[in-house]
Formats: structure tokens, C-alpha cells, sequence
């Protein structure tokens, strides 16, 4: 049985469609559903497990070999460096790891920057000669500089909207995120015809979507 872990939220709302198209088989009932492990007959790819976990949840999952496959954001991969194969950059879920704060603070120094990413964050300013004060927060990283508990904040920005609605803006795009297929290395040798089957569909519709766009 092949495994794969998927993150919940946006990026498997992104995925789905590629996935379908890809003709990769799915649980009928996977958007609706509260279960956080689906089972179903995968056809060509044999019986199929898929894993509904949280993001950062997911590279733990495959490199341990709970799952064999997984499919989450570069930001994630970066962030916790687990030892893992990267495949294939999916394309889809595409957002920016960006430094924003509020305007009255572009013109000061970094001082101090709240984060879901303490290691990317670390890396960035320190890259830029900054000593900076990490804080490590795990829910509206916003807040933190709306109400001046930091002059930064270090966090994924998609369309600027939550931004703008409180009152900040962008100081620095960091990085393009998109979400990643990445595979358990052991996995990827056990069952390298059936990955590499699976990889080959993706790669072959999202192939054909960049050529429709195109034309």
C-alpha cells in the first residue's frame, strides 16, 4: 500500500485538481469528510492510503516512513530540513515568505521579529548583518506588529489582503513558496516503478497545463 501524507487547508485545496486531472485516484468523499486517514482501491497504483495532517506534521510523517509520499510547502521543507527526497516542485499553493511590519517602521533597524519560521527568520537577518530577537509565534503572526510587540514580522504572504486590512505592508519579498511532492528514501527505492508512475502523471498534466496557458 502506498502512503501519502497531505497537508490540510489551502495547499490540498490546491492540489485536488491536479490530482484529478492527473487521474490519480481520490476518496469521493475527502472534501467533506472529518477522517483523518482514507483508504480506497487505487487501480494502477494499487490500494491507497492518503494521511489528512497539518502542514509541519507532514515531512515528520514521510521521513519516518509512516508515509511514503507527502506533499507540502518549500517553506515547511526549508524550515525543518528533514531528510527527505524533494521530487517535484507541484505549482501549485503559491505564495511569498515576505518581511512586513508597519509603515512607520520600514525606516528603522530590525530589532525584534515574530515568526512561524525561527530558523528561516534567523538565517535571513542574520544573512543581512541584523541581530535580531526571534519570537515564535503559531497563530496570526500579524497581530504581533499591529500591536507593537515587534517591529518585523516573518510569515507567508498570498494576495497582501490580511495585510493591508491592518493597516501593514510588505517591506522585502523573501522567497516564491509552492508546494513540493517529497518522498521517504526508503520508499523511493522499495517502490520506485509506482512513484515514479505517480510522478510521471503529475508531470505530464501539469506539462499540459502550462502549454494550455500558454496558448
Amino acid at each position: 500500500m502506498l502512503t501519502i501524507a497531505l497537508a490540510k487547508g489551502r495547499t490540498a485545496d490546491d492540489l485536488w485538481p491536479l490530482w484529478r486531472r492527473a487521474g490519480i485516484p481520490l476518496p469521493a468523499d475527502i472534501d467533506d469528510s472529518r477522517a483523518l486517514v482514507f483508504e480506497l482501491d487505487g487501480g494502477a497504483y494499487g490500494p491507497l492510503r492518503y494521511l489528512l495532517a497539518k502542514p509541519a506534521d507532514v515531512p515528520t510523517y514521510v521521513s519516518f516512513g509512516v508515509a511514503d509520499l507527502g506533499v507540502v510547502g518549500k517553506d515547511v521543507l526549508l524550515e525543518q530540513g528533514r531528510d527527505v527526497y524533494e521530487l517535484l516542485d507541484l505549482g501549485v499553493a503559491r505564495c511569498t515568505l515576505c518581511v512586513a511590519g508597519r509603515p512607520e517602521d520600514r525606516r528603522t533597524r530590525p530589532r525584534r521579529v515574530a515568526t512561524k519560521y525561527p530558523r528561516l527568520a534567523d538565517q535571513h537577518f542574520h544573512a543581512q548583518g541584523a541581530a535580531v530577537e526571534i519570537v515564535q509565534l503559531s497563530g496570526s503572526i500579524e497581530l504581533a506588529a499591529v500591536i507593537g510587540l515587534t517591529d518585523r514580522i516573518f510569515d507567508l504572504v498570498q494576495t497582501g489582503q490580511t495585510l493591508a486590512a491592518n493597516g501593514l505592508e510588505v517591506f522585502e519579498e523573501v522567497m516564491d513558496v509552492s508546494a513540493r511532492l517529497i518522498a521517504n528514501r526508503s520508499s523511493y527505492h522499495v517502490q520506485r516503478g509506482l512513484i515514479r508512475r505517480l510522478l510521471s502523471a503529475l508531470e505530464t498534466h501539469m506539462a499540459a497545463g502550462e502549454e494550455a496557458i500558454r496558448s
